[in-house]
């Protein structure tokens, strides 16, 4: 059995990820959001196996989210900015809770 180890990124505004960047995590500032597919793209590919991705790209970019979240790896999860959650990600955990359980039990 193959011991992989998996790296976290952090994909958004540079102001919002910076403080990924104090506890260890790799983070990729973008300032357009359509720069943001071919990223999750390239880091798959390069063995990152949690991105987080902030709420405000991820909302421009609803197909690679939702194309993400069929793959076990890597696993996008979504973190508000500092203007506060869009809810993107409540409804995101709703929606595969559902999917796994039957209904919404949350």
């Amino acid at each position: 059995m193959e011991n992989r180890k998996y790296k976290v990124g952090v994909i958004g505004k540079q102001d919002v990820i910076l403080p990924f960047r104090i506890i260890g995590f790799d983070t990729y500032p973008i300032s357009l959001p359509n720069e943001a597919p071919n990223l999750i793209r390239k880091l798959a590919h390069e063995n990152y196996g949690i991105i987080y991705i902030t709420e405000d790209i991820a909302e421009i970019i609803p197909e690679t989210i939702a194309y993400s979240d069929k793959k076990i790896v890597p696993a996008l999860i979504l973190i508000p900015t500092q203007d506060g959650s869009k809810q993107i990600a409540l409804k995101q955990v709703e929606e595969n809770v559902e999917k796994a359980v039957g209904q919404n039990i949350l």
